[in-house]
């Protein structure tokens, strides 16, 4: 009886640590991690598309998290989605000219907004709006792109060299192409 009973706790501990272990894989893995941000300051920027970006979604700078995602709205006169951004106030010396840019994590992956810093002597203030700006790239449209335009590419590569050449000009280039373009098809012969 007594082994039984500790096979049932053994048992039942393994379960627990797998339980945990699973939630602490789940937090890591998703915006949910502990992201401890003290004072902040809030950024702006308009979208024409962010794709799956999420509230909550990390801002990046160099690849080191400076803040997160803290609203998501719809602009309903410019149909656009306004992302504020609470960015730690430890990295007020962000340039004004920098750019906000939607990247994905690898393949696919969570979205997140990649600040691109600029040369610009003067830095973002609470509340500033970014003016240059990368849209989310959809995977669906750049397969579509790749599928689509690589037939279309080669055909719009071969028409503007025919259009290139003026009609005026066709005519005495090919005149003075045929006798040369002849004499190679026909080689001499020896008599």
């Amino acid at each position: 009886m007594a082994q039984r009973q500790s096979f049932q706790i053994g048992t039942g501990l393994f379960i627990v640590l797998g339980f945990l272990a699973l939630g602490y894989l789940a937090t890591q893995t998703t915006s949910l991690a502990n992201y401890r941000q003290g004072d902040s300051y809030t950024l702006k920027v308009e979208y024409t598309n962010i794709g799956q970006l999420k509230l909550r979604a990390p801002v990046k700078l160099a690849g080191v998290r400076v803040g997160i995602v803290s609203s998501i709205e719809l602009e309903p006169e410019k149909l656009q989605a306004l992302v504020k951004m609470s960015i730690d106030k430890r990295f007020n010396q962000i340039p004004d000219d920098s750019t906000a840019a939607i990247f994905t994590s690898g393949l696919l992956g969570d979205q997140y907004v990649a600040i691109q810093p600029g040369g610009s002597p003067e830095m973002f203030k609470d509340g500033d709006q970014f003016v240059l700006l990368q849209n989310s790239m959809q995977l669906e449209e750049l397969i579509g792109k790749y599928l689509l335009g690589g037939d279309s590419a080669k055909k719009a590569d071969a028409a503007p060299d025919k259009a290139a050449a003026p009609a005026n000009d066709a005519a005495p280039d090919k005149a003075a192409a045929k006798p040369n373009i002849a004499a190679p098809d026909k080689p001499a012969q020896k008599k």
